[in-house]
């Protein structure tokens, strides 16, 4: 374990996230912060405005907190536990908007800025090769990153719980019984840690497609990477309505296109079962747990051509990146 830890390759992980950890650490846990002041905020309100009226409002109708008290208050444990189902989830899914722009702009920007200040000259003087670092930089978009969001959706969850067990607490209910002891929570948790290697595999080709133009462009690889596909699709919309040979539109745009530039965006490979007759049980929505899909589903995509074809042409665009990187090294 030890020799793991001090290799290059560990090395090169730790080099991303220092020189990332603004974006990989910091912005999801602002945004985390940001949730958690605007509901300490709302209970606020809640209480104000149940004092001024005496408590003839329901508060019940704000937000997951409040929900979350009235159905305590109403001895409503199912409510409960959906709502705090709800706050976990509700992290969940701010943690993967804000994990998709972290990682977009990462990648676009992974090989093009050692470039531009020519750093690249020094890193390219260690005993590190082009395809150690080429990988670090991939292994820390689809690995790293989410690790560190799954962390901070956690940890906001359990500081969220502690706001709500003073404002139970308050209304002389118990919240060690009524919110500490719910295993649907952290299961949900469980679940978004689980989907990590499926995210992985499933974001190759968007992964291949920016480190790719970031290898290639001599400026403005954000404008390469996502001008080419959607220009790509439009003149094949074009084609089409002249009636010439084209390519299936809905492929050109969700195979092509959107695999290219939103693969990256946590729980997308849920798309493959998008016109699934049985994608109700896949789902699982019956569930009161409302888990983000059961273990059965997440894996069972790795049964799926999507997920290897997909696969194969991130590598071969990674592969291709490696090969940039190694000739070319100024903007």
């Amino acid at each position: 374990m030890n020799a793991i830890t001090k290799s290059p390759f560990a090395w090169l992980l730790k080099r991303e996230y220092w020189e990332e950890r603004r974006g990989f650490l910091r912005a999801q846990v602002i945004a985390a912060g940001v949730i958690i002041v605007l509901s300490i905020l709302g209970v606020i309100v809640a209480e104000v405005a149940r004092s001024r009226w005496s408590g003839s409002i329901q508060i019940g109708a704000s937000g997951s907190l409040t929900d979350a008290l009235q159905n305590a208050l109403n001895h409503n444990v199912d409510g409960l536990v959906r709502a705090l189902d709800a706050t976990m989830a509700m992290f969940g899914m701010l943690a993967a908007v804000v994990l998709f722009f972290v990682v977009f702009f990462y990648l676009l920007g992974a090989l093009y800025d050692d470039r531009r200040d020519r750093s690249i000259l020094f890193w390219k003087s260690l005993p590190v090769s082009d395809t150690a670092t080429v990988l670090s930089k991939a292994v820390s978009a689809v690995i790293v990153a989410p690790l560190i969001a799954v962390v901070v959706v956690l940890a906001a969850y359990l500081a969220q719980q502690i706001v709500m067990s003073i404002w139970f607490a308050a209304h002389g209910l118990n919240p060690f019984l009524l919110l500490w002891a719910h295993a649907s929570p952290f299961s949900t948790w469980l679940h978004m840690l689980a989907m990590i290697p499926v995210n992985a595999v499933w974001a190759l080709p968007t992964v291949g497609w920016l480190l790719l133009w970031s290898a290639v462009a001599r400026s403005k690889p954000f404008l390469w990477a996502v001008a080419v596909p959607i220009i790509a699709g439009v003149l094949n919309f074009w084609i089409q309505l002249l009636g010439m040979p084209h390519v299936d539109l809905r492929f050109m745009w969700g195979d092509l296109v959107g695999r290219s530039l939103l693969s990256i965006l946590p729980g997308s490979w849920m798309a493959v079962y998008a016109d699934a007759p049985d994608i109700n049980r896949l789902m699982n929505m019956d569930d009161a747990n409302q888990h983000i899909g059961t273990y059965g589903m997440m894996y069972h995509t790795f049964l799926t051509p999507q997920m290897w074809i997909g696969a194969i042409v991130g590598i071969a665009l990674i592969a291709a990146a490696i090969w940039f990187r190694r000739w070319r090294d100024e903007t």
